[in-house]
């Protein structure tokens, strides 16, 4: 077995996990906070929903583009060093950003620019972050490795937010040097961690980075298991991407600022968490493929009731459970490709999986701008939770294989 093993007992959390863990809870921080922020800096500039989306084209883009690259990368060198250079990267751009925004700005296309060049670095981390984990963890303690990365990154997204709604208070560059400094701990811990000694392939050429991504897509194409878990996914976050439009919602339907906005942000990472905590402590063992499809159910009723929502109260309560919904699907996914994706192959399927879950979330801020723009907010964020609802009428008829899962023992990959 190809792991990291350390001297814990059978079913502990390797120590050099947990740090792995805390890193990935300060990137978290530092990323949710500072889209957060820039989502509010754009719309009070602009006053528009629009470019609310064009802000997730921009954070996109990077990703999908890349995609072919960063997964074999991933696979093919050392994930730690990947990883530590693709947070020096999103430092180096925060601060870029800290230094724009403090010169008092009036137009919005550098904002654009510097986020799409934020994406080059998250479209190389991602793979990378995901796989380190798991590369760490004994076969044993898998599962729970997988609730409780989950768990530190919701963690980020609850802190992030909230600290930054009340650092743009005291200045509105200084968020942006607040992820600077979060990312600058996430990478001294990343190499606290130590070298890995799983040996990569070595150097890919452009050819080879392309081979490896059509491996990682047919990979996924040929089960059913993880085509429907990973497409269900993309078409749900991508109807219900309501959280792009906080800023609007938070100015325009419940009439609060910048801290109610960094509350708001956070209550998707509270209802998550919560969720996540649950299933690191009890982790689902039954009827996986049906909990999926509900929970993606839930999804879809709380960001319809988001949509109607003119409360604070009642729109922060969608917000957590709508999120810890989405954790659950998070958390079933989060561990059907570790399980069933060879060791080897887990980069470059981790990467098609990354443009999958970016093209949702990104993308999904794209179909809200654009819906928000021609239907209004309201509109816009019903249309999104009555076309989950849809989705997952349409999965549970063409995917029985994967509302057919009872556990994750089942889930093994394919010999080869």
């Amino acid at each position: 077995m190809n792991r990291n093993q350390g001297e814990e007992s059978v079913g502990e959390v390797p120590v050099k996990v947990r740090i792995l863990l805390t890193a990935s809870f300060f990137s978290a921080l530092a990323t949710v906070g500072q889209i957060t922020i820039v989502g509010k800096q754009v719309y009070d500039m602009t006053g528009s929903e629009l470019n609310l989306g064009l802000l997730g084209l921009a954070e996109f883009l990077p990703v999908a583009l890349l995609s072919p690259f960063t997964g074999p990368v991933a696979d093919r060198f050392d994930r730690r060093k990947v990883f530590s250079l693709a947070l020096v990267a999103q430092a180096l751009t925060s601060l870029l950003l800290f230094l724009y925004v403090a010169s008092d700005p009036s137009d919005v296309f550098p904002i654009f620019a510097l986020i799409a060049l934020f994406g080059v670095g998250r479209a190389f981390a991602m793979p990378a972050s995901r796989a380190l984990p798991i590369d760490w963890a004994p076969d044993d303690v898998v599962e729970r490795v997988v609730a409780l990365k989950s768990v530190a990154f919701q963690a980020g997204i609850i802190v992030g937010p909230a600290l930054f709604g009340f650092i743009f208070v005291a200045g509105p560059a200084f968020p942006y040097l607040a992820a600077v400094i979060s990312y600058c701990v996430a990478n001294l811990l990343l190499l606290a961690v130590g070298p890995s000694t799983i040996r990569r392939l070595g150097t890919t050429g452009g050819r080879q980075a392309f081979r490896d991504a059509k491996e990682g897509l047919r990979f996924i194409r040929k089960s059913p298991v993880l085509f429907g878990a990973i497409s269900l996914d993309l078409v749900a976050v991508l109807l219900g991407g309501a959280v792009a439009l906080l800023p609007a919602i938070a100015e325009n339907r419940l009439g609060v600022g910048a801290v109610g906005l960094g509350w708001l942000r956070a209550a998707v990472g509270i209802g998550a968490t919560l969720v996540a905590i649950t299933l690191s402590i009890k982790p689902l063992k039954r009827h996986i493929g049906k909990s999926l499809l509900s929970a993606v159910s839930i999804f879809g009723l709380g960001t319809i009731v988001l949509g109607l929502a003119t409360n604070f109260v009642l729109a922060f309560v969608a917000l957590m459970v709508l999120s810890g919904a989405d954790a659950v699907s998070v958390y079933i996914r989060a561990s059907l490709v570790p399980l069933a994706t060879p060791e080897e192959m887990r980069g470059r399927v981790l990467a098609v999986e990354g443009v999958f879950i970016g093209a949702s979330n990104e993308l999904g801020a794209v179909e809200s701008g654009l819906t928000a723009a021609a239907f209004g907010i309201v509109g816009a964020v019903l249309f999104g939770g009555f076309g989950t609802l849809v989705a997952v009428v349409v999965w549970w008829k063409f995917f029985p294989a994967l509302s057919n899962v009872k556990s994750f023992s089942e889930v093994r990959p394919p010999p080869s």
